[in-house]
Protein backbone atom coordinates (compact mmCIF):
# COMPACT_ATOMS: atom_id res chain seq x y z
CA UNK A 1 0.00 0.00 0.00
CA UNK A 2 1.08 3.55 -0.62
CA UNK A 3 0.61 6.51 1.50
CA UNK A 4 -0.35 9.35 -1.18
CA UNK A 5 -0.13 12.94 -0.31
CA UNK A 6 -2.54 15.74 -2.05
CA UNK A 7 -3.39 19.26 -1.69
CA UNK A 8 -2.31 22.90 -2.95
CA UNK A 9 1.11 23.53 -3.13
CA UNK A 10 2.22 24.88 0.90
CA UNK A 11 0.29 22.61 2.86
CA UNK A 12 3.39 20.51 3.76
CA UNK A 13 3.54 17.12 1.38
CA UNK A 14 7.01 17.48 0.68
CA UNK A 15 8.45 18.30 4.27
CA UNK A 16 5.50 15.64 6.37
CA UNK A 17 6.28 13.08 3.20
CA UNK A 18 9.99 13.13 4.36
CA UNK A 19 8.84 12.37 7.74
CA UNK A 20 6.30 9.49 6.86
CA UNK A 21 8.66 7.88 4.36
CA UNK A 22 11.31 7.53 7.05
CA UNK A 23 8.87 6.56 9.43
CA UNK A 24 7.47 4.06 7.60
CA UNK A 25 11.09 3.15 6.45
CA UNK A 26 9.86 3.97 2.29
CA UNK A 27 11.04 5.80 -0.12
CA UNK A 28 9.83 8.88 -0.76
CA UNK A 29 8.81 10.30 -4.08
CA UNK A 30 7.42 13.34 -5.58
CA UNK A 31 5.04 13.29 -8.49
CA UNK A 32 6.72 16.72 -9.73
CA UNK A 33 10.16 15.75 -9.19
CA UNK A 34 10.10 12.98 -10.86
CA UNK A 35 8.10 14.87 -14.26
CA UNK A 36 10.80 17.34 -13.82
CA UNK A 37 13.64 14.24 -14.15
CA UNK A 38 11.51 12.60 -17.30
CA UNK A 39 11.60 16.11 -19.48
CA UNK A 40 15.02 17.52 -18.28
CA UNK A 41 13.10 21.02 -17.42
CA UNK A 42 11.65 22.71 -14.63
CA UNK A 43 7.72 23.12 -14.43
CA UNK A 44 7.74 26.68 -15.60
CA UNK A 45 10.43 25.52 -18.68
CA UNK A 46 7.73 23.19 -19.47
CA UNK A 47 4.64 24.89 -19.28
CA UNK A 48 5.87 27.78 -20.69
CA UNK A 49 6.99 25.83 -23.99
CA UNK A 50 4.49 23.04 -24.12
CA UNK A 51 1.48 23.99 -21.79
CA UNK A 52 -0.02 23.20 -18.89
CA UNK A 53 -2.14 20.48 -20.77
CA UNK A 54 1.15 18.92 -21.71
CA UNK A 55 2.18 18.87 -18.59
CA UNK A 56 -0.83 17.26 -17.34
CA UNK A 57 -0.43 14.82 -19.25
CA UNK A 58 2.98 14.06 -17.87
CA UNK A 59 1.21 14.69 -14.44
CA UNK A 60 -0.85 10.91 -15.46
CA UNK A 61 2.01 9.06 -16.82
CA UNK A 62 3.57 9.60 -13.88
CA UNK A 63 0.93 8.75 -11.80
CA UNK A 64 -0.20 5.46 -13.62
CA UNK A 65 3.74 4.51 -12.94
CA UNK A 66 3.81 5.38 -9.67
CA UNK A 67 0.64 3.89 -8.62
CA UNK A 68 1.69 0.53 -10.16
CA UNK A 69 4.47 0.64 -7.33
CA UNK A 70 3.83 -0.54 -3.58
CA UNK A 71 5.19 0.83 -0.27
CA UNK A 72 6.07 3.91 -1.59
CA UNK A 73 4.90 7.69 -0.04
CA UNK A 74 3.78 9.68 -2.71
CA UNK A 75 4.37 13.29 -2.66
CA UNK A 76 1.57 14.64 -5.58
CA UNK A 77 1.49 18.06 -7.28
CA UNK A 78 -1.63 20.10 -6.56
CA UNK A 79 -3.31 19.45 -9.57
CA UNK A 80 -3.10 15.78 -9.18
CA UNK A 81 -6.47 15.42 -8.53
CA UNK A 82 -8.10 17.28 -11.64
CA UNK A 83 -7.82 14.43 -13.85
CA UNK A 84 -10.34 11.62 -11.97
CA UNK A 85 -8.15 8.66 -13.61
CA UNK A 86 -4.99 9.87 -11.69
CA UNK A 87 -7.40 9.98 -8.39
CA UNK A 88 -8.29 6.25 -9.63
CA UNK A 89 -4.69 4.99 -10.56
CA UNK A 90 -3.68 6.33 -7.13
CA UNK A 91 -6.60 4.84 -4.98
CA UNK A 92 -6.40 1.42 -6.41
CA UNK A 93 -2.87 1.01 -4.35
CA UNK A 94 -2.86 3.85 -1.67
CA UNK A 95 -4.68 5.62 1.07
CA UNK A 96 -4.73 9.45 -0.23
CA UNK A 97 -4.05 12.17 2.73
CA UNK A 98 -5.55 15.63 1.75
CA UNK A 99 -2.93 18.25 3.48
CA UNK A 100 -4.74 21.18 3.99
CA UNK A 101 -4.00 25.03 5.25
CA UNK A 102 -5.46 28.53 5.25
CA UNK A 103 -4.92 30.41 2.15
CA UNK A 104 -2.74 32.80 4.39
CA UNK A 105 -0.75 29.92 5.95
CA UNK A 106 -0.02 28.97 1.88
CA UNK A 107 0.93 32.21 0.61
CA UNK A 108 3.69 32.60 3.26
CA UNK A 109 4.93 29.02 2.72
CA UNK A 110 5.28 29.59 -1.09
CA UNK A 111 5.55 33.23 -1.37
CA UNK A 112 8.92 32.25 -2.60
CA UNK A 113 8.63 29.71 -4.96
CA UNK A 114 9.82 30.36 -8.50
CA UNK A 115 9.45 26.93 -9.66
CA UNK A 116 5.70 27.05 -10.48
CA UNK A 117 3.85 28.82 -12.63
CA UNK A 118 1.17 30.69 -12.32
CA UNK A 119 -2.18 28.85 -12.77
CA UNK A 120 -4.50 31.86 -13.82
CA UNK A 121 -1.84 34.52 -15.38
CA UNK A 122 -4.05 37.25 -14.48
CA UNK A 123 -4.69 37.44 -10.64
CA UNK A 124 -2.72 38.67 -7.35
CA UNK A 125 -0.93 36.23 -5.49
CA UNK A 126 -3.39 35.74 -3.11
CA UNK A 127 -6.57 35.46 -5.08
CA UNK A 128 -5.39 33.09 -7.38
CA UNK A 129 -4.58 30.72 -4.42
CA UNK A 130 -8.69 31.86 -2.75
CA UNK A 131 -10.07 30.75 -6.33
CA UNK A 132 -7.63 27.88 -7.35
CA UNK A 133 -8.46 26.36 -3.61
CA UNK A 134 -12.25 26.88 -4.42
CA UNK A 135 -12.19 25.30 -7.50
CA UNK A 136 -10.59 22.23 -6.23
CA UNK A 137 -11.37 22.14 -2.74
CA UNK A 138 -14.66 19.08 -3.79
CA UNK A 139 -12.30 17.58 -5.86
CA UNK A 140 -9.38 17.43 -2.81
CA UNK A 141 -12.59 15.90 -0.64
CA UNK A 142 -13.81 13.63 -2.95
CA UNK A 143 -10.33 12.32 -3.65
CA UNK A 144 -9.17 12.50 -0.33
CA UNK A 145 -9.62 9.08 2.38
CA UNK A 146 -8.91 11.50 5.25
CA UNK A 147 -8.34 15.36 5.80
CA UNK A 148 -5.32 16.47 7.78
CA UNK A 149 -5.36 20.10 8.64
CA UNK A 150 -1.46 21.14 8.82
CA UNK A 151 -2.57 24.89 10.18
CA UNK A 152 -0.41 25.24 13.23
CA UNK A 153 0.89 21.83 13.29
CA UNK A 154 4.22 20.93 13.62
CA UNK A 155 5.56 18.37 10.90
CA UNK A 156 5.82 15.45 13.71
CA UNK A 157 2.26 16.29 14.69
CA UNK A 158 0.75 15.93 10.95
CA UNK A 159 2.95 12.42 10.20
CA UNK A 160 1.61 11.03 13.53
CA UNK A 161 -1.94 12.12 12.56
CA UNK A 162 -1.73 10.36 9.06
CA UNK A 163 0.42 7.52 10.81
CA UNK A 164 -2.34 7.04 13.21
CA UNK A 165 -5.19 7.09 10.56
CA UNK A 166 -3.06 4.37 8.40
Amino acid sequence: MNVVLIGYRGTGKSTVGKVVAVRLGCELLSTDTEIVKLAGQTIPQIVEQYGWEYFRDLETKMCQGLAGKDGLVLDTGGGAILRPQNVDMLKRTGKLFWLTASVETIAKRIGSDTQRPSLTGTKSFIDEIQDVLRERAPKYQAAADHVIETEGKSVSQVADEILARL
